[in-house]
């Protein structure tokens, strides 16, 4: 055995590369900004250039630190039998959330918790808990039919060894067919129709309904029942004590559960959630490991927990070992990424150098976390220790164990607790995932980065521009609220980590930022081409070189990571380019505005759940990658302004150039002009040439011309 590995590791050979260009690349940066300074004396105007090169300095060194030691994993699960012979397999509590079944439909959860359900992993040692935060009847309703399902599903899924385990998934992929293959679509298609029927009315008609153990279920929807003000619901859909499938095996436990909620108590959205899921199943199965699963992101591999118990079941693991992350992954993203929703750098690369340091961020889903760092036993303080010692295959619907379950699921039960600041998934922030992990790295536990070639999960992205900025915009705002708490990364962070492993957090929580040398980039430069005002170093000079070297340099290294070292396409390498040009403009400052005005205390939007419902001619626009502009939506405003200052500036520049030959003197801000331009060319056919339902709404067209002109006019009696 001793010869046997789980797990080994090695660091990039790009890794010197990475450090190299990183000391030759601060070099030049720093020329440049002591050339601001020394501008700064004579010069008036390029106050806003220092300003932008300093945040785009300041960005960029922060962001070298995911790169000075990235590193690589691989995991050997045909080696676990052997390890597990002499350790048993540790519980596996799997905690899924969703909130609104108008837009994250219950078949679609439904389908997420059956490919859990049916892990290969030993069902007396696996339980699924589903948070209903929206606490609707219709969500129970559709997994009390999933669970019958779930009993033909499980075993037939073990019988052929399927390997895409989430029915929508299988059914869809043309699968290979098996004698009772027929069978099980015919159970999968009335079962969905059921619960589609049902979501379409709105609510569960008792009167339809035979069965008494249905009916009984229902009976705390009352009339007086809403979203925000209800009674803890807890429902044992499935017992593994009691519940057996088909072939005569042993079912998983399902759990559903709808946290108590009151008008005048906070709910904490998602973190809350997760911390009655984490006090609940701490109750009911107390399972030594925890899987937290967005609603959407199905397994794509059903021995992911295997890969998983490599790390915490190796004999030699480190004890400060947390949790291991999954890296997310996306289906049904469109040939060429328009959106950028893959967010590839995020999740696949720059985790890789988290994972050198102190370990890669918890990205809010596919976590697999010890339960013991973010709960505990002396958490539940009421709570008698023969129950918390209570042996997994007690019953878990005993009345005694539910009456405990559901006052830990009561919305006063952290009062004056720890949780939320000490203990379970960190409160303050619209991103709890990233604050959580932050806070537990602090406190000295570490995370790995476990990145399969097969994704452990897939799940939805938005496929409309809208909702693209509108998620980018709230992830960021939480990112505010990460940086400018008491736990700031840059502060309390350095004090308490390898000040590298701070950094990386200190460059995602102000990303908000970029948005300063961005706006200055997409209008400044233009406004003085328009006004015949040149404000970079001619071609012949030195400061021309300077400025080429640092943006090539910054280019090419992203190029080289995302299409070389990362494996993606140039095409969706430029689309990433373009909508950062389009966050910087829109998500990012919007983002600062509502951190801003929550700061002084006032409302801002909050929370907001991103649809998962596609609409048909959505999802046709989006698989032929054409942008969605089919919204009157503020977030467009900005970079539309932009696109038309930039086109305007270009077509001056080309006019100064053709009839007074000034290409040297305005060549910098031509080719800046050219590159937005470029990036553009959707806005443009939104605004002029398209004419099917995600055109750019003319109001917004109009208005940005508007404000386009007005601009131009205020700024010609500046120059």
């Amino acid at each position: 055995m001793a010869a046997l590995l789980l797990h080994s590791s090695e660091r990039l050979s790009k890794t010197w590369l990475n450090r190299i260009f990183a000391i030759i690349y601060a070099t030049v940066v720093s020329f440049l900004l002591l050339r601001h300074c020394r501008n700064l004396i004579y010069y008036p105007i390029p106050i806003a250039l220092f300003l932008a090169d300093f945040v785009l300095a300041f960005m960029w060194f922060t962001s070298q630190c995911f790169h000075w030691n990235p590193i690589h994993r691989r995991v050997f699960p045909e080696n676990l039998q052997q390890f597990v012979e002499e350790r048993e397999y540790p519980a596996l509590d799997v905690l899924i959330c969703t909130a609104d079944p108008t837009k994250e439909p219950p078949v679609g959860v439904v389908n997420t918790a059956l490919s859990v359900l049916a892990y290969d992993y030993p069902t007396d040692k696996l339980s699924v808990y589903i948070s209903d935060d929206g606490g609707s009847e219709v969500t129970l309703y559709a997994f009390m039919e999933g669970a019958k399902f779930a009993k033909h599903w499980i075993p037939y899924c073990k019988k052929h060894s399927i390997v895409d385990r989430s029915p929508e998934v299988y059914f869809e992929n043309d699968p290979a067919w098996f004698p009772e293959t027929d069978e099980i679509k015919a159970m999968y298609e009335r079962m969905k129709s059921r619960v589609e029927k049902v979501v379409q009315s709105g609510g569960v008609c008792l009167d339809e309904v035979k069965e008494s153990e249905i009916r009984d279920a229902f009976s705390k929807w009352t009339p007086n029942f809403s979203r925000r003000h209800h009674p803890t619901i807890i429902k044992i859909i499935l017992d593994n004590t009691i519940d057996k499938d088909v072939a005569g095996g042993v079912m998983p436990n399902l759990v559903y559960v709808s946290r108590e909620k009151s008008n005048n108590k906070p709910h904490n959205f998602k973190a809350g959630a997760l911390n009655v899921l984490l006090r609940v199943s701490g109750l009911l199965t107390n399972g030594q490991i925890v899987l937290v699963l967005d609603c959407d992101m199905f397994s794509n591999d059903p021995e992911t927990p295997l890969r998983a118990l490599c790390y915490f079941m190796d004999p030699n693991a480190d004890s400060k070992l947390g949790f291991v992350q999954f890296p997310q992954r996306f289906s049904g993203i469109n040939t060429n990424d328009i959106y950028a929703s893959e967010f590839k750098a995020e999740t696949q690369i720059l985790s890789l150098g988290m994972d050198g340091l102190l370990g890669a961020q918890f990205m809010g889903t596919g976590g697999f976390f010890k339960r013991h760092v973010i709960s505990n036993d002396s958490c539940f303080g009421f709570i008698k220790d023969t129950i918390m010692q209570k042996n997994i295959s007690i019953p878990i619907c005993t009345k005694d164990v539910l009456v405990l379950a559901h006052q830990a699921a009561s919305c006063d039960y952290e009062d004056d607790t720890k949780w939320g600041s000490e203990i379970g998934f960190r409160y303050g922030t619209l991103t709890e995932d990233t604050y959580t992990s932050f806070r537990l790295h602090c406190e000295g536990w570490k995370s790995i980065l476990c990145n399969p070639k097969r994704a452990a999960f897939l799940g939805g992205s938005p496929s409309n521009l809208n909702d693209a900025l509108t998620q980018t915009k709230r992830w960021y705002m939480g990112f505010l609220e990460i940086f400018f708490n008491k736990y700031c990364p840059i502060t309390y962070g350095i004090r308490s980590m390898n000040p590298l492993h701070a950094l990386c957090y200190t460059h995602y929580t102000l990303r908000s930022f970029w948005s300063i040398p961005i706006i200055v980039y997409a209008f400044l430069p233009q406004i003085s081409l328009l006004n015949s005002f040149p404000m970079f170093a001619r071609v012949s000079e030195g400061g021309f070189s300077l400025h080429a070297f640092l943006f090539l340099g910054a280019y090419g290294k992203d190029f080289y990571d995302f299409v070389v070292f990362g494996g993606g396409s140039k095409q969706r390498w430029w689309n990433c380019q373009r909508m950062w040009l389009m966050w910087g403009l829109s998500s990012y400052p919007f983002a600062l505005l509502e951190w801003s005005l929550k700061s002084f205390g006032f409302s801002t939007s909050g929370f907001n759940v991103t649809s998962k419902v596609i609409e048909e001619e959505q999802k046709k626009l989006y698989e032929q990658g054409v942008f969605d502009f089919g919204v009157e939506s503020i977030l467009f405003f900005p970079f539309s302004v932009a696109s038309l200052i930039n086109l305007f500036s270009f077509v001056k520049g080309f006019m100064e150039v053709f009839i007074n030959g000034r290409l040297q003197e305005f060549f910098v801000q031509m080719f800046i002009s050219g590159v937005v331009v470029v990036n553009s060319w959707p806005i443009y056919e939104g605004m002029v040439l398209r004419r099917d339902r995600g055109r750019m709404p003319l109001k917004l067209t109009l208005a940005s011309l508007s404000t386009a002109f007005a601009i131009f006019l205020a700024s010609s009696l500046i120059f």
